[in-house]
């Protein structure tokens, strides 16, 4: 009689992959690629994230919990120090790393940041994002030989995020370095933020997308009610800014300009939640909300 040979399963792997690098490399648009769903938003100005967000990736074999976080910046003001904080944080509890960069991008900004980096002992992986940009192989050799000086522990991926380049074969690689692990959340999850979070940064967005200058980085939205049916929800938010003159800017000639902010977001929102959405949207001024500690707790920068 044959004995039977027993499969032992695949042990669980799950791991913390945190996403780090300057401002405008693309780090979102990788995120949102690696999660595939449109977790972080993006636009084309620096420092559009201003948090620690997490998109976590489930299948019965492993969880990948990914961060995307703001872009590492000399801090002017109390909120940019949160922000850098955020980015510090993530270099300390990270299972894999990856550090983010794009093909214009000087090796040496930031340096501090990027000795610490240097310095990681847990796997680095480098991303250098936007290769469509480049004329040829010789220019992308170019650029891999000099990372490969400056971080020389590091594995190196030229990707394009917005093209899907060389994304699976990085996605493949995390896998293989994830740890042993039982999973650090449900297997249902996709984030550990709320979703009035989405809303305000989906709103957010919008005024980073609709304005000019100072305004959207002196803004903060706050969702003050969500409430949710069967069929809809009902949202009540605020727009936050620092100086009456910065109210009259936001809002418009006879509230054309919130309006179109308030049109475009509440179509995205009700695309993220699929269901009809009824948005309300204030602006109210709060003196130098960026530099008052009591500010950066309520709004979530500080703990």
């Amino acid at each position: 009689m044959e004995e039977e040979i027993k499969v032992l399963p695949t042990e669980h792997k799950a791991g913390f992959v945190n996403i780090v690098g300057n401002p405008n490399v693309g780090k979102s648009t990788l995120m949102n690629d690696l999660v595939g769903e449109r977790i972080s938003i993006i636009t084309s100005k620096a420092q559009t994230t201003r948090h620690r967000i997490m998109g976590i990736v489930n299948t019965p074999e492993y969880q990948i919990v990914y961060s995307d976080t703001p872009g590492v910046l000399k801090p002017k003001y109390k909120l940019q120090e949160s922000m850098l904080g955020f980015s510090e944080g993530a270099l300390t509890d990270a299972d894999i790393l990856l550090y983010v960069t794009d093909v214009v991008e000087d090796p040496e900004k930031n340096k501090e940041f990027l000795d610490r980096v240097a310095a990681e002992s847990v796997p680095v992986l480098l991303v250098i994002n936007k290769i469509d940009l480049l004329k040829g192989d010789t220019e992308l050799q170019q650029l891999v030989d000099k990372w490969h000086e400056r971080l020389p522990k590091a594995e190196i991926f030229p990707t394009s995020a917005t093209e899907h380049f060389n994304i699976d074969n990085l996605k493949a690689r995390i896998v293989e370095l994830l740890p042993v692990s039982p999973p650090f959340f449900g297997k249902d999850a996709l984030t550990d933020k709320p979703a009035r979070f989405f809303v305000t940064e989906i709103i957010r967005e919008k005024l980073l997308l609709n304005y000019d200058k100072e305004i959207p980085y002196s803004t903060e939205v706050i969702v003050e009610k969500f409430e949710e049916s069967e069929s809809a929800i009902h949202i009540m938010s605020v727009i936050y800014v620092e100086r009456d003159s910065q109210k009259g800017i936001l809002i418009g000639k006879g509230g054309e300009k919130i309006k179109k902010v308030g049109i475009e977001a509440r179509q995205d929102i009700e695309r993220f939640f699929g269901k009809r959405v009824y948005l309300e949207i204030f602006v109210k001024v709060e003196k130098d909300w960026r530099n008052r500690e009591n500010k950066l707790r309520a709004f979530g920068y500080l703990e």
